[in-house]
This record gives structure tokens, C-alpha cells and sequence, in this order.
């Protein structure tokens, strides 16, 4: 069933499901859809190669946002609220499988705010939420804002994250695509505010490294304060880029995490 245009909540252009979301499970009678959101200035294709470790049952659901991958060009978010909502829109317009949610980084925070959105219209609350290398989100961030810097200031900034940033850096035009999108979802992350509501009633399992500094270990632990059910922590060698470092043993973790939520009732 395909999801009919609309206008986003902030005047977006109109669009629809397919553009948003990919479904990379094409079975029929799905134990579980997993939506898959990406980190600050990233996409999704880092997580594609992972529907193979996965029974054809459960589908990882790929969310494109807009001014990346195939969506570049688009007009980005700049306010998370709005993202929210607009993903809000779309997945309560059709019916849907047993969900969960999954995001990395930027990823995490959105997956746990369009979970209370999701809550505040009366949806059906995901089986669980899958957070990795974020922060609870009611840890006060110690960061200075970093999206309005100037140019040369903001690339600086930029060279000190880990990950594949650094590959791009040294190619002008490379930049030019990609800084876009990475200062807009910049600027989501660093306007957000935590508001109190009360605890999301679905489990939580959050993954962190030992040697990321982005989101140390000791902020991973209060996720357990935003949920009345289970809260598990898996933590990992490696920096803040571990969900994609061969040999920890990160995707065999998460798919029987995963596994587990589709295929039994009891807590994991």
C-alpha cells in the first residue's frame, strides 16, 4: 500500500513513503519491520549489507531523509520536532507490522522521539528501541553548538570526529555535497531540547565503545530512566563508528538482539 502525497509539517515538498523508506525484506507476513535511521551527515547504505545476516522474516526498513544519497538536492530538516512529525505522517498512514526502531548517533535521538510522537497520536509503541552511540537524551550535553561556525571553523570541527568524514575532507568537491547535509542535521542536534514525559512503556537496548568519546559509556546507562520496561547495554571495543568495524562481533549482537524482539514475548 503506498502512503499518499502530502505537505510535510514545516512545507516541505510533497512526498510519499516510497521515497522515504525502503523496505529491503520483500516477504510477505514480516515478523518485524526494523526502521534504520542514519548519523549526522550520513546515510543509510552503510546499514543495506546487514539484511543478509538477518532471517527474510524480519525487514530492515531503510529511512532516507531528505539532502543525501538519492535525495540529494532536497530541501533538509534544521529542527528535529519537524523531522518527527513529518516521519510520524507517514508511518501512521498505513498499517504496520510489529515495528522497531533503530538509530545510530543522530539516529538514536530521532528513533526515541518519533517513538513518544508516535505515543502522543496513539500508535502502537515499537517492540523496542535499538539505540547505538548516543547519549541518553536527558544527559545535559556539554557541547558548544558548532552548525553556525564559518566555514573554515566548521571544517575544523568536522576533522576531529572519527569516522568517514575524514576521507572526504580532502576533496573539495566531495565537501561541497556532503557539509550540507551534515550542518543541517548539525543544527537539528544542537537546537534539540529534552523535554520530561513520562517513560516509554517499550524495552530499550542501547549499545555504546569503550573508546568513544561522543557518547561515553556512564551516558548510556541513563536510557534506563526513559523506559518503564527493560533496559539492556551492550557495550563494544572501538570509537564512536563500532556498528561498522569488522570483527567485534557488533552485527551478530544486534541481529540476535533483534531476532530475539520478532520471535518471543519475554524480555531480552
Amino acid at each position: 500500500m503506498t502512503v499518499p502525497a502530502f505537505k510535510s509539517s514545516d512545507g516541505l515538498a510533497d512526498t510519499s513513503s516510497q521515497l522515504w523508506f525502503q523496505s529491503l525484506s520483500l516477504v510477505h507476513g514480516q515478523s518485524l519491520r526494523l526502521f534504520c535511521f542514519p548519523y549526522a551527515g550520513g546515510n543509510i547504505s552503510g546499514f543495506r549489507i546487514w539484511q543478509r545476516h538477518f532471517p527474510p522474516d524480519i525487514d530492515l526498513c531503510l529511512v532516507h531523509l531528505p539532502g543525501r544519497g538519492k535525495r540529494m538536492g532536497e530541501q533538509m530538516f534544521t529542527r528535529l520536532t519537524l523531522l518527527v512529525q513529518t516521519l510520524a505522517d507517514l508511518i501512521t498512514r498505513e498499517p504496520q507490522p510489529p515495528y522497531a526502531l533503530f538509530g545510530h548517533s543522530m539516529g538514536a535521538l530521532i528513533s526515541f522521539e518519533l517513538a513518544r510522537e508516535l505515543r502522543r497520536r496513539g500508535f502502537a509503541a515499537p517492540r523496542r528501541l535499538f539505540v547505538s552511540g548516543r547519549s541518553a537524551p536527558n544527559v545535559p550535553s556539554r557541547k558548544a553548538p558548532i552548525f553556525n561556525l564559518p566555514e573554515q571553523s566548521f571544517m575544523a570541527e568536522v576533522k576531529k570526529f572519527n569516522g568517514t568524514h575524514k576521507e572526504l575532507l580532502d576533496h573539495p568537491e566531495a565537501v561541497k555535497l556532503f557539509f550540507p547535509a551534515l550542518r543541517a542535521d548539525l543544527e537539528m542536534l544542537d537546537t534539540y531540547e529534552y523535554r520530561l514525559e513520562q517513560r516509554l512503556s517499550c524495552p530499550i537496548t542501547a549499545y555504546g565503545a569503550l573508546q568513544d568519546t561522543d557518547a561515553p559509556v556512564e551516558t548510556l546507562r541513563a536510557w534506563e530512566e526513559l523506559t518503564s520496561a527493560s533496559c539492556n547495554l551492550r557495550i563494544f571495543p572501538g570509537d564512536h563508528f563500532f556498528i561498522h568495524s569488522p570483527g567485534i562481533g557488533f552485527v551478530d549482537v544486534f541481529r540476535r538482539d533483534v531476532v530475539n524482539t520478532a520471535h518471543h514475548s519475554e524480555q531480552i
